[in-house]
């Protein structure tokens, strides 16, 4: 599961994917909507098994929310066919509607500062909602 914020920054994304491409399309549908919004990813790096890029969510993300993540390459597209093309004329005219996924996950969607690897910090559902009182010296035994 990927974790994102509600940012109108850029946010980085890393994955492994099933095949590498520098130029693909990223899908995001919001689960309680099913609204699906498409990003057209043209800068992919790949860096060791990684697959890295940047994105700005517009609109925004919305917190507590999941999202389902789809990336594919679409080869009914003209650039990735002029790309193809470079390569092997014949598949120039080849048009039959190929979608490749390279790679699905869930996202989710919080404000909240979550660094299990340094802080040990997790999602916490009820943040703010609950504070624990540990006023009472609980270590008299009554007789």
């Amino acid at each position: 599961m990927i974790i994102l914020t509600t940012s109108e920054v850029s946010q980085a994304i890393s994955v492994i994917p099933r095949d590498y491409f520098s130029e693909f399309t990223m899908s995001i549908r919001d689960d309680s909507t099913n609204v699906t919004k498409l990003y057209p990813i043209n800068t992919a790096t790949q860096v060791g098994n990684y697959l890295n890029f940047n994105n700005i969510f517009d609109p925004k993300l919305v917190k507590n929310h999941f999202f389902d993540l789809r990336l594919f390459v679409n080869f009914n597209f003209w650039n990735t066919n002029f790309n193809f093309w470079q390569l092997d004329n014949q598949l120039w005219n080849k048009d039959d509607g190929e979608v490749k996924d390279i790679y699905r996950d869930r996202i989710f969607c919080t404000d909240q500062d979550i660094n299990q690897l340094q802080n040990n910090r997790f999602y916490q559902l009820n943040e703010g909602q609950y504070v624990e009182y540990n006023g009472f010296d609980n270590t008299y035994i009554v007789p």
